[in-house]
C-alpha cells in the first residue's frame, strides 16, 4: 500500500513538473512579442507619439527590408548553435557585383548577387566542417578578408549601379521581396526534413549524426543559404543607395545579431528556436534605435541602453540546459 502511494506521488509530481514546463515554455515563447509591445507603448509615450506617426512607420519599414531578409539566412545558422560574423561583407561585395551586373542586366545583377553570397557563404561552411574551426573564428575571418576585398575596389571612387537601378525603390517591390523570401525560408523551415535537422544538430550534434542526420552536409548548406539570402539583401541595398562605398555593410553582422537575439532566438540554437524570432526581433531593435534617437539620448547612452537590454534578453532566453561552447 506503502509503495503504491509513493509511485501515485511520484506520477503526480512528474506530471505537474511537465505542466509547470509547458507553461513556462509557452510563456517564454511570448515574452519577444509582449517585448515588443512594450518597447512600442513605451516609446509612443516618450515622444508624445511621434513613433507611430506614419511617418516614423515608413522610415522603419524603409530600414526593416535588408536586415529582415538577411536575418532570415543567419536564422539557419544559428539554429544550429553557429554564428556568422561575415554578412556585413558579404552584404558589401554582393552589392558591388550587383552594381557593376546592373548596366548589362537587373535579373543578372540579382543573380550574379545570389550567386556572390552563396560563395562566400559556401567558404565558410566548407573552411568549418573540413577542418573544424568554430564558425565564429572562419567567419571572422572571412569578414576581415572580404571587408579589406570591398575597400580596396572602392578605393578610387565609389561603385555606381545603373542610375535607373534606383526606380526601383519603392515599397511595394521590397516588401514583396521581402515577404517571399520569408516565405520560402518558412515553408523550407517549417514543412521539410531540413528544418528538424537544423534543430536536431543544434540541440545536440552527436546525437543527431547518430540519428543519421548528414551533419556537415546541412551545416554547409546553412552557411551557403545564409549567403545567398544576404545576396537579395544586397540587391535591395544598391536599389535604395544607388552606389557602394567602403563603408557598405558596416556592423551588418552585429545588427543581424541582435535582432535575432532580441526576437527570442536563444543563442545555442536548437529546439526552442522559432520562426517569429525574425520578424519581431528585426521589428523591436529598428523601434528601439529610432526611439533611442527620438527622444534625444547621445550616442554613449544610446550604446548603453541597447547593451543592457541585450544582455538581459540574452540571459531571459538562454536555453541552460543545452549550453554549450558556440560551433
Amino acid at each position: 500500500m506503502k509503495s503504491q502511494n509513493i509511485a501515485a506521488d511520484s506520477e503526480a509530481r512528474s506530471a505537474r513538473n511537465l505542466r509547470n514546463a509547458r507553461v513556462h515554455n509557452r510563456l517564454q515563447a511570448f515574452l519577444p512579442l509582449i517585448g515588443l509591445l512594450i518597447i512600442v507603448a513605451a516609446f509612443a509615450g516618450l515622444t508624445d507619439g511621434q513613433i507611430v506617426t506614419m511617418r516614423s512607420v515608413r522610415l522603419i519599414l524603409s530600414q526593416v527590408y535588408p536586415l529582415m531578409i538577411a536575418s532570415t539566412g543567419v536564422f539557419m545558422v544559428m539554429t544550429l548553435g553557429s554564428l556568422d560574423f561575415s554578412q556585413g561583407s558579404i552584404l558589401g561585395i554582393s552589392s558591388i557585383v550587383i552594381s557593376w551586373l546592373s548596366f548589362y542586366s537587373i535579373p543578372l545583377a540579382i543573380v550574379g548577387g545570389i550567386l556572390t553570397g552563396a560563395a562566400i557563404g559556401l567558404m565558410n561552411g566548407f573552411f568549418h566542417v573540413s577542418f573544424r574551426i568554430p564558425s565564429f573564428i572562419v567567419t571572422i575571418c572571412t569578414m576581415y578578408l572580404f571587408r579589406g576585398l570591398c575597400a580596396y575596389l572602392t578605393t578610387d571612387a565609389p561603385v555606381a549601379a545603373m542610375p535607373s537601378i534606383t526606380a526601383l525603390n519603392q515599397d511595394w517591390i521590397k516588401l514583396a521581396i521581402t515577404a517571399g523570401v520569408l516565405l520560402a525560408a518558412f515553408l523550407v523551415f517549417r514543412f521539410t526534413r531540413i528544418g528538424i535537422d537544423l534543430k536536431a544538430i543544434g540541440a545536440g550534434e552527436l546525437a543527431a549524426r547518430y540519428s543519421g542526420v548528414r551533419t556537415d552536409l546541412v551545416k554547409v548548406l546553412a552557411f551557403v543559404a545564409a549567403g545567398a539570402i544576404t545576396g537579395i539583401a544586397a540587391f535591395v541595398n544598391v536599389v535604395k543607395v544607388g552606389s557602394i562605398t567602403s563603408t557598405a555593410g558596416n556592423q551588418f553582422e552585429t545588427q543581424i545579431l541582435i535582432a535575432l537575439v532580441l526576437g527570442g532566438l536563444p543563442i545555442s540554437g536548437g529546439a526552442k528556436v522559432r520562426f517569429s524570432n525574425i520578424i519581431i526581433g528585426t521589428l523591436i531593435s529598428l523601434i528601439l534605435n529610432n526611439g533611442l534617437v527620438m527622444i534625444g539620448l547621445d550616442t554613449a547612452m544610446q550604446q548603453l541602453i541597447k547593451g543592457v537590454i541585450f544582455l538581459a534578453v540574452v540571459a531571459l532566453t538562454i536555453d541552460r540546459k543545452s549550453l554549450k561552447v558556440i560551433k
